[in-house]
């Protein structure tokens, strides 16, 4: 099988003339990206020798462009979430070893300057000028490695999740053999492209079987409800904040997804509000899919004629599940237990972190999720809880300690616990609990333009309250699962 490149890269030179994406700036020909592709990568070439290249841009036709000139260049790509934190950009910037980045002006104002030790290759410099040679462009076998995919870590630095061509390949087909996407679909979606549901499902899905696609590079509802009755699509991929603000919309009427076979949420779980209150205003039920970053990231998706409320669908093809128990027995039918999974789309590991990467495979190379389930009779999955005290907050990994290190750098903090609390537009947020040293005084507003300062917006609690003791085991260590959003604040 053709790696994703090339396929992308025939597709354009087959149908030079076809509307492959629409961004909020302008419609991409299949011609036109393919030009945008040759002449990137050669600028990659004249630029760098580094192995991998950076890629910050916004949710957009130049994103797609830019990875597969990446590829084309025999480059990793590394696609940077804009949305970190200063010190986690430099963190990135200097795991993945990059010395270069593709970006847009603009973006580099967005984030106040390119990560430390790295230069940029700006878009604005590409001149196209006419059509340069039509190389053939690097070859990926299945094992190279195509994507570092940054992550939360358990230490509260990004870790690299590290897919293979391969992986990306083998979930892109899964994807499409799975929701029979063809040429006539046309997909909708805002979610960010440095994300792994945004990169395999929004972009080289789409580009790689010829699908049409729509992107916005903010979520604005009112934008959004308008593009979807332009462009009418047939597929949308979001999270639940989006439905529930899209089914807050004054105007919103069920004549504006008539066009849409899939309505399809994931991330995080679709709360009973959200699902039955678009369903109500829109007369469509939205369905739940499932996946990581390190399973490329689809594993399950619940089709819209087998809608099984409370589930994520059953798993996608080659892929295979187990509930594994507390003594690591797998459980039969029924019974919650860990979900681990293994298939061609797991990634490889994480990069420069080989005894993590040990921890996550079992003896029998299924990757352990971390998350809790139960599949039925009929191989539905349901997700019932978390083992890891990772939040996910608007679909974003968030682990508690990340905040509890920024936290517990002001003066007046003595300790930190931080636990997730629901929220009907993110799913979940930060709730915060304090320990103060003796004599300080609790300022909770203070305390989150501490966090402001030191952290993500979306990572920033949107509580923080005082406790005279934070609970611990007889060893000292903080224990997180015995505080609860009903735990009151004492200042």
């Amino acid at each position: 099988m053709l790696d994703l490149g090339t396929r992308i890269r025939r597709n354009l030179i087959r149908h030079p003339f076809r509307t492959v994406a629409i961004d909020d700036q302008r419609s991409w020909r299949g011609g036109v990206m393919l030009l945008l592709i040759q002449h990137i990568a050669r600028k990659i070439r004249q630029t760098t020798d580094a192995e991998r290249i950076g890629v910050m841009l916004p949710t957009s036709g130049l994103f797609p462009a830019a990875v597969v000139a990446g590829w084309s260049a025999g480059r990793t790509v590394v696609p940077i979430n804009y949305l970190m934190s200063r010190d986690d950009l430099d963190h990135v910037a200097r795991d993945a070893g990059l010395d270069t980045i593709i970006t847009v002006d603009p973006m580099l104002q967005f984030v106040g300057g390119l990560p430390e030790g790295t230069k940029a290759l700006r878009l604005e410099d590409v001149k196209l000028g006419g059509m340069p040679p039509l190389t053939r462009g690097h070859r990926w076998n299945a094992d190279d490695l195509a994507v570092v995919l940054y992550t939360s870590g358990t230490s509260g630095r990004p870790k690299g999740v590290m897919l293979t061509a391969g992986n990306l390949s083998a979930n892109v087909e899964q994807v499409r053999n799975w929701a029979t996407f063809t040429r006539r679909d046309v997909l909708f979606g805002v979610l960010p492209q440095f994300h792994s549901f945004g990169l395999t499902v929004l972009t080289l899905m789409p580009l790689s079987v010829g699908c049409g696609v729509v992107y916005s590079a903010k979520f604005v509802p009112k934008r959004v409800l308008d593009a979807i009755r332009k462009h009418r699509p047939t597929a949308m991929l979001g999270i639940p904040g989006m439905y529930n603000a899209l089914r807050m919309q004054k105007s919103i009427a069920p004549e504006d997804f008539e066009s849409l076979r899939y309505i399809v949420s994931g991330g995080e779980p679709l709360s009973d509000d959200v699902y039955e209150g678009f369903k109500e205003r829109t007369g469509r039920e939205i369905t739940e899919g499932y996946g990581l970053t390190e399973t490329a990231p689809v594993t399950n998706w619940c089709m819209p004629e087998d809608n099984r409320r409370g589930t994520v669908g059953m798993a996608l093809p080659e892929i295979t599940q187990r509930i594994i128990g507390d003594n690591g027995e797998v459980l039969p039918t029924g019974r919650d237990g860990e979900v681990r999974i293994k298939g061609p789309n797991v990634m490889k590991g994480y990069l420069n972190l080989p005894d993590e990467t040990a921890a996550v495979f079992d003896e029998d190379g299924f990757f352990r999720t971390g998350d809790m389930g139960r599949i039925d009779e009929d191989g539905f999955l349901s997700i019932t809880g978390r083992i890891k005290e990772m939040l996910i907050i608007g679909g974003e990994n968030v682990f508690p300690r990340e905040i509890e290190e920024v936290l517990n750098k002001h003066e007046s903090v003595k300790d930190s616990a931080v636990i997730g609390m629901p929220d009907p537009s993110r799913g979940e947020v930060a709730l915060a609990f304090v320990e103060l040293n003796d004599d300080a005084e609790f300022d909770a507003g203070a305390l989150r333009t501490h966090c402001r300062s030191g952290m993500a917006q979306f990572k920033v609690p949107r509580d923080i309250r005082l406790v005279s003791e934070l609970p611990r085991n007889p060893t000292g260590k903080i224990v997180r699962r015995m505080l609860s959003p009903d735990t009151p604040s004492e200042g």
